[in-house]
């Protein structure tokens, strides 16, 4: 039996693509995951290549997992991903402790690849790298909650962007592949989808000739065994009311848009090659509000764009300001090569982009502190994540796994990670909530 620890990085995208690894080798006999990495044969490290933050990550775990080449029985240390997929020949040459790469388009590959490493081969498998997801194994490491990939690639060719270059073209999967493997995710136990692309609202128009993101949710709600349905990356020139009233209408959906507007100066935004313009922004955000009036919207920026002047990051500031996101992330602006911006003139400082970063995130303390306080009294719906000796720990359908806001819980019946409760809320802070259990739903 062969032992292989993973370890996966970065987004919710990659996970999904560790998983169905994971669920190429669980479907052999001959091999087995293990967690301690001390005592892996086989250790699979899945990397996130996006900006500059996490290149080192993905470098520094590269570096502590072949440590145990040595201290442990690590005979072979493959690794996946974006990193491969963007840099291949500087691995090969500088990492000699990597005995195997494998691109992104390359996942089905991952048990030949262990027994050719085994047998004493170095291993360079990078191809298109756009995977097939289509009825693939998968092996989910969460037990309530998982993340469906709908679509792999991007054609919206941002400027600051590398992921077209990474993952390739928008290649969406058939609404019948997706609902079969979310039928087969309620069987497991799952009680919570969330739908992942690198834009999401740009689903099945390069095989339906149209966004197909609204006929697939009608779909999904069908499926009795699934609680929630949660929309990420969603571009927001993209957004219909034809979405929205469904949002509103449907209990499935929780009502959660995560929509990045990456700047609001019209200056930047066409610097980036974003769509719409402040005032369009205003105004979408306006309509979303208006039309499901109990949403929360989570949006993503970036401060330190090459160019941005004071005026540009006053007009950002002001935006946030005036605009009141209930879930907000800030991004200092990452120079990758071989993206357009990358050569642009005026870049920033990274002086200068902490100063913005930070002074984005401190007034978004106080509107996030100011947003849940009005929570306080409320009952709300909690799906439970963890447990500990103390208490329980879950979200509300206003937040995503990992990136958002947790209720913390005091409970004194029987609960378990899955359960949903209804929670009455009674202390609230920049990103928390306490809460106290009023009733358990079957």
């Amino acid at each position: 039996m062969i032992k292989v620890g993973l370890i996966s990085l970065g987004c919710p995208k990659n996970q999904v693509d560790s998983e169905i690894m994971l669920g190429f080798l669980s479907n052999d006999k001959n091999f087995t995951e293990v967690d301690d990495l001390e005592l892996a044969d086989v250790i699979v490290i899945n990397t996130c290549g996006f900006i500059q933050d996490a290149k080192e990550e993905s470098i520094e775990t590269i570096l502590e997992a072949g440590q145990y080449k040595s201290v442990g029985n690590c005979k072979a240390l493959i690794v996946t991903g974006c990193l491969t997929q963007r840099y291949r020949e500087e691995i090969l040459e500088n990492m000699p402790e990597v005995d195997a790469i494998l691109g992104t388009g390359n996942f089905d590959k991952i048990i030949p690849t262990i027994k050719k490493v085994l047998k004493g081969q170095r291993v360079s498998n990078i191809g298109n790298p756009t995977f097939n997801y289509n009825d693939v194994p998968r092996k989910i490491r969460t037990s309530h909650f998982a993340y469906v990939k709908i679509a792999e690639g991007c054609d919206n060719r941002c400027t600051y962007c590398s992921i077209p270059y990474i993952r390739g073209k928008l290649t969406s999967r058939p609404i019948e592949d997706i609902y079969n493997e979310v039928v087969k995710l309620g069987q497991q136990g799952i009680k919570e989808i969330i739908l992942v692309a690198q834009d999401t609202t740009q689903y099945g128009k390069d095989i339906y000739g149209k966004s197909m993101l609204l006929p697939l949710l009608k779909e999904l709600v069908e499926i009795d065994s699934i609680k929630w349905i949660r929309l990420l990356y969603c571009y927001p020139e993209r957004i219909t009311d034809e979405l929205l009233f469904f949002i509103a209408e449907n209990n499935k959906i929780c009502n959660y848009l995560d929509l990045p507007i990456q700047h609001s100066s019209n200056k930047i935004r066409r610097l980036m090659n974003r769509k719409g313009s402040r005032e369009e922004l205003i105004n979408l955000i306006k309509r979303v509000r208006e039309l499901v009036p109990d949403i929360v919207i989570r949006t993503s920026l970036i401060v330190g764009f090459p160019g941005e002047t004071d005026e540009d990051f006053n007009d950002l500031f002001n935006f946030v300001k005036e605009i009141k996101f209930d879930r907000l992330g800030v991004f200092k602006y990452s120079r990758e090569e071989n993206t357009p911006a990358a050569s642009f003139p005026g870049q920033i400082s990274e002086k200068i982009k902490d100063e913005r970063y930070n002074k984005i995130m401190e007034v978004q303390q106080k509107i996030s502190r100011n947003k849940n306080q009005e929570r306080i009294g409320e009952k709300v719906k909690v799906l439970i994540d963890e447990l500990t000796d103390e208490m329980a720990i879950g979200r509300t359908q206003y937040d995503a796994p990992e990136i958002d806001n947790q209720v913390y819980v005091s409970c004194n019946g029987k609960i378990s990670e899955g359960d949903m409760i209804l929670c009455r809320v009674t202390e609230a802070y920049e990103y928390d909530l306490l809460g106290e259990c009023i009733y358990e739903f079957a």
